[in-house]
């Protein structure tokens, strides 16, 4: 594939048609519901939503392609803004693709999970890859964690020794809730700015993040295929949506791709396609002693290797 905007934006709704298709047949009921749709400021996107399914009860992939001046956040996040000193008319132009996932089960037995796989490029020349998968338990699994961890590191490993190792401590540091002093879930890799100036080329760097897209639907289903059978009760239920309101309150404080979306004007639809249906928060909430929920609580750390 020749390296250029509109090829990738292509890559990325093959993607998008690839995953959906997985996802309907493991979910065996429902089927995506697609809105297209155009930002005002330069581009559009394709949302994916699936809700109501015999597994899935509310997702999205969403694919997005937007245009035009680049944020000011960008540059403050490096201590200065460049765009203070221009005008509007010589203000660096921006263009970002990339395919967004969130997965919200029927079963607090099934994870919740995230994908997010991007690129962006400005007209002076900088350009970047980011991304990452990720996934939140309900009930940690230890050998569920292993398997997803041991996927990941094997795409990983496949382009880089040290990309693992890396990108799984920035998904430990990025999926951090620290008002809670809990990770989100059993993290995963995440890395952002991955360009020409890493330790690869950024030609080789695009098979890597091609190939963390397309790892998510081998992962994810077979995660699916091993819990959406077992039972639970409305304990279990109840802890579900007290897991789902951490989910929500990481979201809307830290993501970044929540936060870029906002300040550039996009759908809000569509960023905030991330959240659960329903979620709660209990005052003070204490798991029973050697509880399921107990053992949940304890293995959100970082660190751990699993």
């Amino acid at each position: 594939m020749e390296i250029n905007r509109n090829n990738i934006a292509n890559w990325l709704k093959e993607l998008q048609d690839t995953i959906c298709s997985a996802l309907e047949t493991a979910d065996g009921q429902s089927k995506f519901e697609e809105e297209n749709w155009t930002r005002e400021e330069g581009g559009g996107g394709r949302t994916r939503i699936i809700r109501n399914g015999a597994v899935l009860e509310k997702g999205g992939v969403l694919f997005s392609a937007v245009e035009g001046d680049a944020p000011d956040f960008l540059f403050k996040e490096k201590q200065h803004s460049v765009t203070e000193t221009l005008s509007e008319s010589t203000k660096p132009k921006f263009f970002a693709t990339g395919v967004s996932i969130v997965l919200h089960p029927q079963s607090p037995m099934v994870p919740i999970i995230h994908m997010n796989i991007r690129y962006f490029e400005m007209d002076n020349g900088t350009r970047w890859l980011g991304g990452g998968i990720d996934l939140t338990p309900h009930y940690i699994v230890e050998g569920d964690a292993r398997f997803f961890h041991a996927e990941l590191k094997r795409v990983c490993d496949a382009h880089h020794k040290d990309y693992y190792s890396k990108f799984k401590k920035w998904a430990d540091d990025y999926f951090f809730i620290s008002h809670r002093k809990e990770t989100r879930g059993v993290g995963g890799i995440f890395f952002d700015r991955l360009n020409s100036g890493d330790a690869m080329s950024f030609e080789k760097n695009i098979l890597f993040w091609q190939d963390v897209g397309r790892a998510f639907a081998p992962i994810y289903c077979e995660l699916i295929h091993r819990n959406k059978n077992k039972t639970f009760t409305e304990l279990n239920k109840q802890w579900q949506l007290l897991r789902r309101g951490r989910y929500v309150e990481f979201n809307l404080v830290y993501d970044k791709g929540t936060k870029f979306g906002l300040e550039t004007n996009g759908r809000v639809e569509s960023i905030l396609m991330s959240l659960p249906k329903t979620a709660g928060w209990e005052y003070h909430f204490t798991p029973e002693k050697n509880s399921e929920e107990e053992k949940t609580l304890s293995l959100l750390k970082k660190g751990i290797d699993w």
